[in-house]
Parts: C-alpha cells; sequence; structure tokens
C-alpha cells in the first residue's frame, strides 16, 4: 500500500499536537505521523519546513506549522455543516477568537503547570512521553533530561512564581468556560461543534487527562497525589466535564 502524502511532526503528549491531530483524524485525512522527544522535535520541526515548534504538517499544498493552520487545512476537506469553522461570518468570529484564546491562556499556562509538575519526579511518567518516538531517542532521553528541564524551564517561564499566577489563570479560563455553558448550550459557539470546542477540549487536557486522547495519557491513579488532586477537581469542574464529553462524543479513541 502507498504510504500517506502527508506528514504530522510531533511531541506525542502534547495538546497542541492533539488539537492537530484531533482535526485530521475528523476529516479523515490519512497522514504519517513523526513523534519525536523535547528538544530533537525542535531539529524535526526545521527539517519538515516549519519553525522550532511542533505540530508540523508537510503536505502536497505546503507545510503548516501552527495548530490552527492545520485545523484549517483539516476544514477544507469538509462540507459546510461538519466544519469547525462556520460559513457564518460573525459565528466564525467568534470560534475564532475563542480558538485563540484558548491557546494563549490555557494552552499555555496549562503546559507550564504541567511540565513543573512532571520535572519534580519525571521517571514514573516518562513512558507516556516517549510513546512511538524513534528507538534511538528513547535510549538517549535519560541522557538529555537534565539539560532539556533547564533549557524548557527557561523557554517556558517556569518557576513557583510563574506557575502559581499559571494555575490562576486555569482556574479563570475554567470558570469563563463554566459561565458560558451556565445558559444550557451544549457547545461553545452556535448549535454544533467547532474549532472552539476542539481546542477547549485538547488544550485542557493536561488538567483532565482524557481517555480518549490520541496517545496514552497518565490517569489520576497513575499521577502523584499532588497532582491527581487537581486534576480530579478539574475533572469535576463544568468545564471540565464538558471537555470530557466534547472528548467522548467526538473523538475517536486511537489509543491501542
Amino acid at each position: 500500500m502507498a504510504r500517506p502524502e502527508r506528514t504530522l511532526v510531533t511531541i506525542p503528549i502534547s495538546h497542541f499536537c492533539e488539537k492537530a491531530r484531533w482535526a485530521l483524524d475528523r476529516a479523515g485525512i490519512e497522514y504519517t505521523e513523526r513523534r519525536h522527544i523535547q528538544i530533537v522535535h525542535q531539529l524535526a520541526a526545521r527539517r519538515a519546513g516549519g519553525g522550532v515548534t511542533v505540530p508540523v504538517l508537510v503536505t502536497p499544498e505546503g507545510t503548516f506549522g501552527q495548530s490552527r493552520g492545520i485545523l484549517v487545512y483539516a476544514d477544507t476537506q469538509l462540507s459546510e455543516p461538519q466544519r469547525l469553522y462556520p460559513g457564518d461570518d460573525a459565528l466564525c468570529g467568534e470560534v475564532l477568537a475563542l480558538e485563540a484564546r484558548f491557546d494563549a491562556i490555557l494552552g499555555v499556562e496549562g503546559r507550564r503547570w504541567l511540565y513543573h509538575e512532571v520535572f519534580k519526579d519525571p521517571k514514573p511518567l516518562t513512558p507516556f512521553n516517549l510513546t512511538g518516538v524513534p528507538g534511538w531517542e528513547r535510549r538517549i532521553f535519560p541522557l538529555v533530561l537534565r539539560p532539556a528541564k533547564l533549557y524548557i524551564n527557561r523557554y517556558l517561564d517556569i518557576d513557583e512564581a510563574t506557575v502559581a499566577q499559571a494555575l490562576r489563570l486555569v482556574d479563570k479560563e475554567m470558570d469563563f468556560v463554566g459561565e458560558l455553558l451556565s445558559d444550557g448550550r451544549r457547545y461553545l459557539a452556535g448549535d454544533r461543534f467547532t474549532a472552539a470546542d476542539l481546542a477547549f477540549a485538547a488544550l485542557s487536557a493536561p488538567l483532565t487527562v482524557p481517555l480518549q486522547y490520541g496517545t496514552p495519557l497518565p490517569q489520576p491513579e497513575d499521577l502523584p497525589e499532588r497532582m491527581a488532586a487537581p486534576v480530579r477537581a478539574w475533572r469535576a469542574h463544568p468545564a471540565g466535564r464538558f471537555a470530557t464529553r466534547m472528548f467522548a462524543e467526538h473523538r475517536q479513541s486511537v489509543v491501542s
């Protein structure tokens, strides 16, 4: 069988990468995923024609180096009733604004909290980070973990003060989404699943660790209690329940 013509470069556990995977899978677009560990992913992203971040999608039509660009690309394969970005200009503007908000706040701050906690004792969670990466990357990971920690903490501005602020912002975003849902709506914008719903669910994954995620995630029973307790609280929040429902109803499980 011929190989798919599209390649998606990722860090397997990355929630921004899950956002892209979800959109491609939902549109039925075939692709080959190339998974890499942190830092190595920058070399792979550049080699693919992107910048220093993933996801990067390489297609016959061009290279897309941001999750939103990949969602827009996936949308071109769908008819209007199924699209993540509605044809109505006002509604599409609302969807775009929510997606941009979740990218900038929830995606960034949830990631900051997650790395801070994982770096306290990475060994139990390392297997989840290495799912599907090349064998040589698995072998060098213990050697690059310490420099990776130093680099990521600096690159993502992770320290006790920024993580405390991250938790405040994450809780504020969860409350923001909970308030939107308080009028009984089933989706964040309009009456169908859109990029706003996909972005919120995917980017809240560090907080809710959904079972239907595109690569296995540690569940609360796998996590140290300092992480499990807030995860259980976020899952119980109305916004967390919404994210869990979006995965259950709109994300086919691809975890073996």
